[in-house]
């Protein structure tokens, strides 16, 4: 039987106000959400320019798949909002194959 993973995107609802505890947490989130990266289970990362919002593309069997990991984020206790939703369609830049150079 084959395992089929579906992508999600995930919008992350920042805090107003970073305080000390969550300018501590962010060396070791930055850690573990390159980990995730390595292994290819976030496929992108992204914070807004006013750091009041972040879209993490995560492959996962499930919704709740996802809100687990999302659990485990080191900064998921500032979170001021989590919002899962499964994509249909994903195509960037990135997941294609490299251009070919004729030098």
């Amino acid at each position: 039987m084959r395992f089929i993973v579906a992508r999600f995107v995930v919008t992350l609802r920042l805090p107003d106000f970073f305080d000390e505890d969550f300018i501590s947490l962010i060396p070791t989130h930055r850690a573990h959400i390159s980990d995730l990266i390595e292994q290819t289970i976030i496929e992108t990362y992204a914070i807004s320019a006013d750091r009041t919002k972040g879209w993490v593309t995560i492959n996962a069997a499930s919704a709740a798949a996802v809100q687990k990991l999302v659990e485990k984020f080191p900064l998921f206790r500032f979170l001021a909002g989590v919002e899962i939703d499964e994509l249909f369609v994903f195509d960037s830049a990135s997941a294609r194959f490299p251009q070919i150079s004729l030098n």
